[in-house]
């Protein structure tokens, strides 16, 4: 049996900049955060030649060609399609609440399926394997930020070149101000979800061929992304929330269905009662709003009030990884 954990994702500042529309042009830069949050994916032999495959569904089949789940099919082909194995997956936050859950099950499948094989794979590898098989190959609605964190955990940056190359490098942050982060950054489920894809697929038809509105507007995403970087390495997080603000502002500038008036209300009163700044994680319409406090009693005091659910966390400085290999 092998079973592989890796984290879920939070991103501080540049979505949307590691998509082909933009960087392709431009670059792109991101500042993203793993969580202690987990998908687990688990492998175990079978007597027999069948592959089972338990997610939402259960799939039971003869050879990997007959499977229906896309991200499961195209991982068995990238290991040579090994037949006799269950796969099993499980997670912490469901699928909806939209913090890089895709990128995450692809990484961790791919971790646990190179165990399987008695191969080693590196961590770079293993994000660009797994962006090759939701973009390149499915074509799935997601950037190539959610492959990359959920590979490399910590509190990560992304340098994205216009051929599509990833630089990652940690973010220079002290430990004091990782502290201050885990105690003074807050996450509240809203109850309100909308499919990723659709938001997602919304913001790119708009930005396929990068309409200067759109191009403008990501301009701007970027440019907080680095400042977000600077207020961080310097430990000024009073900054860094008024920031996420500013971001959270673009986003719903260049897609409105990111939130709802429900979430604008939420959002309001936590500006009011003891939040700097925050905003929505995810791809938006729902999941869970993300602030910075400067009195962090008093922001859940007045969520709790209003039905918002806190999600304690804290920072996931490994990435994937294989935690139990008793084929070893």
């Amino acid at each position: 049996m092998i079973i592989s954990k890796t984290p879920l994702r939070v991103t501080f500042g540049g979505g949307c900049t590691d998509f082909p529309s933009y960087y392709a042009d431009h670059g792109g830069f991101l500042v993203n955060a793993a969580i202690d949050k987990y998908t687990f994916i688990i492998l175990h032999q079978k007597f027999d030649k069948k592959i089972r495959a338990k997610y939402s569904l259960c799939e039971v089949v003869d050879s990997v060609e007959e499977l229906k789940n896309p991200i499961i099919k195209e991982a068995l082909k990238s290991v040579d399609s090994p037949t006799g194995i269950e796969i099993v997956s499980l997670s912490d936050i469901p699928k909806e609440t939209q913090l890089g859950q895709t990128g995450s099950y692809t990484v961790g499948l791919l971790e646990a399926l190179n165990q399987w094989k008695n191969e080693h794979i590196p961590t770079e590898e293993l994000a660009t394997k797994s962006c090759k098989i939701l973009i390149d190959i499915l074509n799935k609605p997601v950037g190539k930020q959610d492959p990359y964190i959920a590979a490399y955990g910590g509190i990560t940056c992304f340098d994205i070149s216009k051929d599509g190359e990833v630089k990652a490098s940690p973010l220079q942050i002290s430990s004091e101000t990782t502290e201050e982060l885990e105690k003074n950054l807050l996450f509240f489920f809203t109850d309100f979800t909308k499919a990723s894809a659709d938001i997602l697929g919304e913001q790119l038809s708009k930005g396929g061929k990068l309409s200067k509105e759109v191009e403008e507007n990501l301009h701007k995403v970027k440019d907080v992304s680095y400042r977000i970087k600077e207020a961080l390495e310097k430990g000024d997080t009073s900054e860094f929330g008024k920031l996420l603000s500013e971001h959270w502002g673009l986003k719903k500038a260049r897609s409105p269905s990111s939130t709802t008036p429900q979430v604008d209300k939420l959002y309001s009163s936590a500006l009011e009662n003891g939040a700097i700044g925050g905003k929505l994680v995810g791809a938006g319409g729902g999941g869970f709003l993300m602030f910075y406090a400067e009195d962090a009693e008093k922001l859940r005091e007045t969520m709790a009030k209003a039905g918002a659910r806190e999600m304690k966390f804290g920072f996931d400085f490994e990435g994937s990884r294989v935690m139990l290999n008793t084929e070893a």
